[in-house]
C-alpha cells in the first residue's frame, strides 16, 4: 500500500502539535522546526506559521536553547559519563548555535577532571585493562567516541602500563 499523506496543519493545530512534541521531551529550536516543517504547508505561509509558533513558545518560555543545552550537557556528563567533545558534537547535530554550546560546555565541564570522567565511562561500559594491542586499540576507540582527548586517553593507558606504540598519537589519524 501507499503511505498515507501527512495531514496539513493550520496555525492552531501546529501549535498544539509543538506542545505535544515538547511534552514528550525537551527539544532545540532547530529540532522543533524540523518536526513542524513536516506538518506545515510547504510555502511561505507555512514558514510564517512555524516562525509564529516558535516565537510564541519562546515567549511562553517553553522553548529555550540555552536551557536545553545546559540540561543536555549535564545529563550526558553526569549520567552517561561522556567527554566534552562528544557533547559538543551532539549539540551541534541537534542544531544548537555555537555560541550557546561554547558557553554551556565551558560551564558544565569547568570543574570536571577529564581523566576521572573517562575512568567512570570505562567502568560504566565495563571495559577492563587491555591485555594486548588489539584490546588497547578498542579501549582507545571507545574513549575517542565518548569524546575524550588523546592526552587523557594516553594517560589512562600509560597508568595501566599498556604499550601505546601501535596507537596513533593523533585522533585525526584514526
Amino acid at each position: 500500500m501507499f503511505p498515507k499523506p501527512k495531514k496539513q496543519y493550520d496555525a492552531a493545530a501546529l501549535y498544539d502539535y509543538a506542545i505535544r512534541a515538547l511534552s514528550a521531551r525537551m527539544r532545540s529550536v532547530a529540532e522543533l522546526k524540523r518536526l513542524l516543517r513536516q506538518r506545515a504547508p510547504r510555502d511561505e505561509s507555512g514558514e510564517a506559521m512555524i516562525e509564529a509558533v516558535i516565537l510564541k513558545l519562546k515567549e511562553q518560555k517553553y522553548l529555550n536553547d540555552s536551557q536545553y543545552a545546559a540540561a543536555y550537557a549535564s545529563y550526558r556528563q553526569s549520567t552517561e559519563k561522556f567527554g566534552r567533545r562528544r557533547v559538543v558534537m551532539d549539540l551541534k547535530t541537534k542544531g544548537v548555535h555555537s555560541e550557546v554550546i561554547e558557553k554551556t560546555i565551558s560551564a558544565a565541564y569547568e570543574n570536571v577532571n577529564e581523566e576521572q570522567l573517562a575512568r567512570q565511562h570505562l567502568a560504566r561500559k565495563r571495559l577492563q585493562k587491555p591485555k594486548n594491542e588489539k584490546e588497547s586499540a578498542r579501549v582507545f576507540r571507545a574513549l575517542v567516541r565518548a569524546g575524550f582527548s588523546s592526552r587523557t586517553i594516553f594517560s589512562i593507558l600509560k597508568n595501566w602500563d599498556v604499550d601505546t606504540s601501535e596507537i596513533p598519537e593523533n585522533i585525526e589519524e584514526l
